[in-house]
């Protein structure tokens, strides 16, 4: 089998090994692919490997020997899935790789807000510390979350993460799912969005985008928050009204957010988040751990595997 690997830079800039697919037939990785390359280098390869770069209608019908997609990736938004099922494709997906890397990443961000620890880092090595009268000093409110609520909303597998790390620093734990879990149940008490919204001292997003949660975080749901109210993102960045998120943060309605995820990747330069107060932001990193990325390619190679034997898995469309 001729498999090619459009967009590999990402899932492994060089401490991963691609062997595991070299295992399953003759393998082409590329860094990264350019739109007006994707056809060409794709050629009469049958297997496609991706994680950002598009394959849609037009390659499948250039590219007529494609019998196999794999998303480097939980979203396969990237792939027509429905130009695939006509075409006879099998399309999979990593279903569940990153589960305790996003949740110690929203953690990190919280940390990160409650302490400004690179900052007092860098004022420390600016000889700020060295020339201050006082024996200690800082620049940001140092918060304890202890005995603080979290709301979370979604909580599946990550949500759930995220909850024992915070439920482990002291704080209570509410949630809203639209299926709430015995297994979450465990960790926290289900209730709904606007009594979370009301009752939380910091909200995290770990739900998926569909319609009914894309700008759930909104001018009107912000009203109905505390305030002073911290926000975490690290799940979608729809999920946010960027300019209803800016313009509470520069009146103090939220307090800090945490981003790792904004509405257009990268982020543009003039995404209004960038000149918000209190607005950390990195760039989408959370699921990317070494140990995280190598489940992700575990994962990726045994979908590969199992769909030459004839019993593919993590199929989607």
């Amino acid at each position: 089998m001729k498999i090619v690997i459009l967009d590999g830079h990402a899932e492994n800039p060089g401490d991963l090994s691609w062997d595991g697919f070299s295992a399953l037939g003759n393998l082409a990785v590329y860094d990264r692919s350019l739109a007006e390359e994707i056809i060409e280098r794709i050629g009469d390869a049958e297997a496609v490997i991706v994680n950002k770069t598009p394959v849609s209608r037009e390659t499948m019908d250039e590219c007529r020997n494609i019998r196999y997609v794999g998303v480097l990736a939980t979203g396969y938004n990237v792939v027509d899935v429905a130009a695939a099922k006509e075409k006879k494709i099998t399309v999979t997906n990593i279903p569940a790789y990153g589960t305790a890397a996003v949740g110690q990443f929203a953690i990190a961000l919280l940390l990160e807000i409650c302490h400004r620890i690179g900052h007092h880092d860098r004022a420390v090595h600016e000889g700020r510390w060295e020339k201050n009268p006082d024996w200690c000093f800082w620049d940001y409110p140092l918060i304890e979350l202890a005995g603080k609520t979290m709301g979370i909303i979604g909580f599946g597998r990550i949500g759930q993460a995220t909850g024992r790390i915070a439920q482990a620093l002291g704080m209570k734990i509410i949630a809203f799912d639209e299926a709430p879990s015995e297994a979450g149940g465990r960790i926290a008490d289900y209730v709904g969005l606007e009594e979370l919204f009301a009752a939380s001292d910091v909200i995290a997003l770990h739900c998926p985008l569909f319609p009914s949660t894309r700008g759930i975080i909104n001018k009107e749901n912000i009203a109905r928050m505390k305030d002073g109210v911290i926000l975490l993102n690290n799940s979608r960045g729809p999920l946010v009204v960027e300019q209803d998120l800016v313009d509470a943060l520069d009146s103090g309605k939220i307090y800090a957010a945490g981003l790792d995820v904004v509405s257009t990747e990268p982020i543009r330069g003039d995404n209004p988040l960038l000149k918000a107060k209190n607005c950390l932001i990195t760039p989408h990193i959370s699921w990317a751990s070494r140990e995280s990325r190598q489940r992700l390619m575990d994962i990726a190679v045994a979908n590969l595997a199992s769909f030459i034997e004839g019993r593919p898995v993590n199929t989607v469309g």
